[in-house]
């Protein structure tokens, strides 16, 4: 593998984006100049990791020292001329630091693969909405003309954005991700912008790099981009959709010609889905880690006339009303994802849930349906998907995939998300004083 020091001389580099998210996903970063590149590969570069976030440390910890991975090397010229992001490790003492979301999904890849030599690949569909804060705050929809009750896939609106789409398409297909199409999607300034599915650690990083990327190029333009699962209460929300397919000595273990159930899949297809629905309701606590998270997907309908968000953990064909949907033999569809999901988090649980249903050899029912049992809707709220997370064992063994036994990722994450969801529940609302103020 080339080292660092040489693809930022290759790339006419002079600063380096050392970059880690922490658990809520969160992208933390110092900039190395690239007089340092030998240091930043050698030592790594260190970091508070209380102040960071969500990290699993405290003030009295020893330093974060993140280490670059050199085939995350991205360089960003459309950002700031000469600069590069790189992918890092966090270590404490020497060692991966077990709450690293990027540390996380590397140890269950490496469990994948041997326990049943399969590799992960996966796609996954980025939305988000294009907005502009006015000078009292409010924030509203960046383009004025974007206000048709059903503007999904508008030519017209699509064209009004044409500037900023364009400069993200450039820049994802500069960078060899393979940029297929970019849409407007179900709500009033909601977008989304495809490229081609690669190994799973791959994607993952990816998205980090196109939040940012989408951010900053936003930002240049006045506007701003979220990735807020229900920015507003009338639109459709904005989702992670991942496509995940597994496979073996360079080909998809999914495809079975001879299938009776007519999806075309193998039964390690339909073993891994069906390891996803019978952990459904612990992995959304993990897929929409957000308060915000079930206000997307418990969503009755919107303006335009639905949702697209799943309510039940069903999996089928073509048919996006499902938790999983079957679009062909190569590939999942996971939809109950959203923007707020940390992509290492969300694709390591995955396939720790899919794993667990192959070495079980679980069955998914009936195409539509369930197992012959009652599958119980997903969770409605925060709560309840944490509630689920710290009763389900597979999911939690999956965010301690590279615990040492000392290390509880899987607690922390739920006391974690636990605290956010009270922290919400104690603000009174003007919800709250609409309903309340005279009713007594």
């Amino acid at each position: 593998m080339t080292d660092l020091a040489t693809l930022a001389e290759k790339a006419g580099t002079t600063f380096i984006l050392a970059l880690f998210v922490d658990l809520n996903g969160k992208p933390c970063a110092k900039l190395v100049p690239v007089e340092a590149v030998q240091q930043l590969q050698t030592e790594g570069v260190g970091f508070a990791g209380y102040a960071v976030g969500s990290m699993g440390q405290e003030p009295k910890d020893p330093d974060l020292m993140v280490l670059p991975d050199p085939a995350s090397f991205t360089p960003v010229p459309f950002i700031k001329e000469g600069l590069a992001i790189v992918h890092c490790d966090p270590h404490v003492g020497g060692k991966p630091w077990p709450f690293a979301p990027r540390v996380i999904l590397k140890s269950m890849l490496a469990r994948l693969q041997e326990t049943q030599g399969l590799e992960a690949y996966v796609g996954a569909e980025v939305e988000y909405f294009l907005l502009r804060r006015e000078a009292d705050g409010t924030l509203v929809t960046a383009d004025p003309g974007d206000n048709a009750a059903r503007p999904c896939y508008d030519a017209r609106g699509v064209t009004r954005m044409y500037e900023h789409l364009a400069a993200v398409s450039r820049a994802m297909n500069e960078l060899g991700w393979g940029n297929y199409a970019n849409d407007h999607e179900d709500g009033n300034g909601q977008f989304e912008q495809n490229f081609e599915y690669a190994d799973a650690l791959t994607t993952a990083d990816r998205v980090v790099t196109l939040r940012y990327l989408i951010s900053m190029l936003a930002e240049e333009r006045g506007m701003v981009a979220t990735f807020m699962p229900k920015p507003f209460s009338d639109r459709t929300g904005s989702g992670l959709h991942l496509h995940l397919s597994l496979w073996k000595d360079g080909e998809s273990a999914f495809p079975d010609g001879d299938d009776t159930r007519g999806l075309g899949l193998s039964g390690t297809a339909y073993s891994f889905t069906a390891g996803i629905l019978e952990h459904a309701s612990a992995l959304q606590a993990v897929l929409g880690p957000s308060v915000n998270s079930y206000k997307r997907t418990g969503a009755v309908a919107t303006t335009s006339g639905a949702s697209w968000a799943p309510s039940f953990p069903t999996y089928g064909g073509n048919d996006r009303t499902h938790f999983i949907r079957i679009p062909d033999h190569h590939r999942v569809e996971l939809r109950g994802g959203d923007g707020s999901a940390n992509p290492y988090l969300a694709i390591a649980a995955t396939i720790g849930a899919g794993l667990d249903g192959i070495e079980r050899d679980l069955d998914p029912g009936t195409v539509g349906g369930d197992n012959g049992t009652v599958r119980p809707p997903l969770p409605r709220t925060l709560i309840h998907a944490v509630e689920a997370l710290e009763a389900d064992p597979v999911v939690g063994a999956a965010l301690d995939a590279a615990s040492d036994g000392e290390h509880r990722v899987a607690a922390y994450f739920a006391e974690a998300k636990r605290a956010e969801f009270f922290a919400y529940h104690s603000r009174v609302t003007s919800w709250e004083i609409d309903h309340y103020l005279t009713a007594y």
